[in-house]
């Protein structure tokens, strides 16, 4: 398109049952960052969801069929990922949202690694050394990022290895999965879970089991959000500024829909936020 021919807008597709859309702030955060970003530029955001893959795919041959939007930014990046090949194809503009460092892709890259670590460091200091993971679905690079991050480190430490479940981001597999851990013979002294939804859940199953947060076990979210303040206790949680990550997905998507070189931007590190829900290992006390 020329610049008169624009669309004026940088389209954004999440492949998510909606049920779980309405339960996380994150994305909500993470569209506000990029429509802020947008409006200074007289652009908005052209969000559709969709449950698959394939329907993802159909809609952007739909997108540049109609010619409705100047770039779209692409989430949730996956192992063998088919949607960049398939956008350079489609001569379709586009940003990767939390690519890997290293990754040849026009992007706002994302480092997982760190904030494993620390939060591994700061649970190692109250006297933690059986710590597990409840994750999100294994498809997605930041998950596998997180996961090799936690095996590693806890191997660098001395700690054993960590037990890891797979769960899906509800409250439901929160709390399914954080009974399979407390039910163990040696169960975990401290969970880190991959969003607050799951952490919530993990809250009600440890209240069901009788076990004590966080005299009997810690528990860590990975995202702040408002449920994590308002639980009982509250959510010890990896806190990222989401909407500056929207705001620097936006600026980049408005160089890939100005044909212009992608900067080099990363997604802000995940910080340890302590609250109530993390204290020593029980057998430290």
């Amino acid at each position: 398109m020329t610049a008169h021919e624009r669309a004026g807008a940088v389209g954004l597709i999440l492949a998510r049952p909606p049920r779980l859309l309405s339960a996380e702030p994150f994305f909500m955060e993470f569209i506000a960052g990029i429509e802020e970003r947008l409006a200074d530029h007289d652009m908005w955001v052209m969000l559709h969801l969709v449950s698959t893959l394939d329907e993802e795919i159909a809609a952007y041959r739909r997108w540049v069929r109609r010619r409705v939007v100047d770039a779209v930014a692409v989430v949730n990046p996956t192992a063998d990922d088919p949607r960049p090949a398939l956008l350079r194809d489609l001569g379709l503009p586009f940003v990767v949202a939390g690519a890997l460092a290293g990754a040849d892709l026009p992007a706002v890259s994302a480092d997982h690694a760190a904030p494993v670590r620390e939060a591994v460091d700061r649970l190692r200091a109250l006297g933690h050394r059986r710590i597990a993971r409840v994750s999100g679905p294994e498809p997605l690079l930041h998950t596998r990022a997180r996961t090799e991050a936690l095996i590693s480190t806890c191997a660098d430490t001395g700690l054993p290895a960590p037990a890891i479940l797979t769960g899906d981001y509800s409250h439901e597999e929160g709390e399914r999965l954080t009974t399979a851990l407390l039910s163990a013979p040696e169960p975990p002294t401290a969970i880190l879970y991959d969003n607050d939804v799951m952490a919530v859940g993990g809250l009600a199953a440890a209240r069901a089991l009788g076990v004590d947060v966080p005299s009997g076990v810690s528990l860590v979210a990975w995202d702040d959000s408002t449920r994590c303040r308002l639980s009982s206790p509250t959510l010890t949680a990896m806190s990222v500024d989401v909407h500056r990550y929207g705001t620097a997905v936006a600026e980049a998507a408005l160089e890939a829909a100005e044909g212009r070189p992608i900067t080099e931007r990363w997604s802000p590190a995940a910080r340890f936020t302590p609250r109530g829900s993390t204290g020593p290992a029980p057998e430290s006390i």
